[in-house]
């Protein structure tokens, strides 16, 4: 900051009320946090009830935040939000704090991501692709959030216990996880959430008793691949086996291994069937980019499965995806706690505030995409990415605490549109009303996404169309 600058505090909003901005924040916060950006600019001071918050949008800021000046913005230490998802999800990486534990946590599960091991998910990847495409059936009308929804999910069973969970379990942690998600989704609504799952009434007592069949299920599994000693392969064997070489060489305890577990159940499905969701959904939309994306296939694949091989030839298919997760980004704003008054140009942050980021805000910024409500794949080509600030774009967050599993999430992601899209096209059914439905974890469909699913049939010429 220059020395003639004097620090002010952001420009923002004044509430009516002490509650005001909480109530429509908890309304819908997407909507909340980009009329705050076109009203006020790249930095926006507001009041959630009592507690002071900004909303930078600006890629510069979010850098600093996230990356250059991380250790000053930490994530969020205690609220009443955190509690409760605290109570389901444990001391996981999306929840454990920084500092050292943090990264004691990442050290441990990073190497269930390697290379090689993101090889083996893929086979399993295009292996329920695969099942999925063939259980379609001409005609019929799915809900696309649920379907995929159950195939993310699938793949997640498959690679954290391989070929331990039965068919018939898997089918019931199913149940038990969806169930599980749908009530704290809905909690996430609720500011006071972490006060009412304190009361006997009986959404919790639901909460209590799925979380611990789920409970059940992994502790059991763990105890088994301990007894084993095996590395079959899968994440549950990483986990078990892992040990920080960078650190004292400690393994982990049984109990941060559910959490990590259920950090992969809760989070990693969701985002990844949500991302799928959005996707179809805007090929739907656009069928001049569908006919882009059945060409690119046809020309790599021809009538074979996909595998990680032609993962560098799918460029448009990335593209796709890309520009998917740009308009409907799963996870879709971050939060920081600030420990320090900090100077951001010529304004002040003061400690003990909370700082947002968003990147349903930033990837519709009009400054980095032009007409940004239009879906456009060609914004991801890589000339046009080389353009762009490093924090126009961040659907995997950034910084020390950026999504571990994003190597992951691309390759399950392309490698699923590029098996189902293969065979099918999907049309959404004619009147249904789209809508984002934000949670304070995900961007989901607000009213579901029924589609109508539609063979590609083979012209004269012996080719899809």
């Amino acid at each position: 900051m220059a020395p003639n600058q004097q620090t002010i505090t952001p420009p923002g909003p004044k509430a009516r009320t002490p509650m005001g901005h909480l109530f429509a924040f908890y309304s819908n916060n997407a909507d909340f946090m980009m009329d705050m950006a076109r009203r006020y600019g790249d930095i926006v001071s507001f009041r959630l009830g009592l507690q002071k918050c900004y909303l930078l949008n600006h890629p510069d800021y979010i850098k600093d935040i996230l990356v250059t000046n991380h250790k000053n913005f930490v994530k969020v230490r205690k609220d009443l939000y955190t509690s409760f998802i605290k109570s389901i999800m444990g001391e996981g990486l999306v929840i454990v704090t920084d500092g050292e534990s943090h990264q004691r946590q990442r050290r441990l599960v990073r190497p269930s991501f390697h290379h090689e091991r993101i090889n083996a998910y893929a086979k399993v990847t295009i292996d329920y692709a695969a099942r999925l495409r063939d259980h379609w059936q001409d005609g019929t009308t799915v809900d696309m959030a649920q379907e995929m929804s159950r195939h993310t999910l699938s793949i997640v069973c498959k690679t954290l216990f391989s070929s331990d969970l039965k068919e018939n379990e898997a089918k019931e942690i199913y149940q038990v996880l969806s169930a599980l998600l749908n009530i704290v989704m809905k909690a996430a609504k609720n500011p006071f959430m972490g006060l009412l799952e304190k009361l006997p009434l009986p959404s919790t007592r639901r909460l209590s008793k799925g979380r611990d069949r789920l409970e059940g299920y992994i502790y059991r599994l763990i105890n088994e691949c301990r007894v084993s000693g095996q590395d079959k392969g899968d994440l549950l064997s990483m986990l078990l086996l892992a040990q920080d070489e960078e650190g004292n060489g400690d393994m982990m305890t049984d109990k941060q291994v559910r959490d990590e577990v259920m950090n992969f159940f809760l989070v990693g499905h969701e985002t990844s069937a949500l991302a799928l969701t959005w996707t179809w959904y805007v090929i739907s939309q656009n069928p001049d980019v569908e006919a882009e994306l059945h060409t690119e296939l046809d020309r790599v694949l021809g009538d074979r499965l996909p595998t990680t091989a032609d993962l560098p030839q799918l460029t448009y298919t990335r593209m796709v995806f890309s520009e998917a997760m740009r308009l409907y980004p799963p996870a879709y704003f971050q939060l920081r706690e600030t420990l320090n008054d900090y100077k951001l140009d010529n304004y002040l942050i003061a400690a003990g505030s909370i700082v947002f980021v968003s990147q349903y805000v930033m990837h519709r910024d009009p400054r980095y995409y032009p007409n940004p409500d239009k879906f456009e794949p060609q914004r991801f080509t890589p000339e046009a990415q080389a353009k762009l600030p490093q924090f126009a774009y961040f659907p995997f967050g950034g910084g020390p605490r950026y999504c571990i599993g994003e190597s992951f999430a691309w390759m399950e992601g392309i490698l699923s549109i590029a098996a189902l899209a293969q065979r099918w096209k999907m049309r959404l059914v004619p009147g249904h009303p789209v809508e984002p439905g934000p949670t304070l974890i995900t961007l989901r469909a607000k009213y579901g996404l029924p589609m109508i699913l539609e063979r590609r049939k083979q012209n004269s010429n012996g080719h899809l169309k």
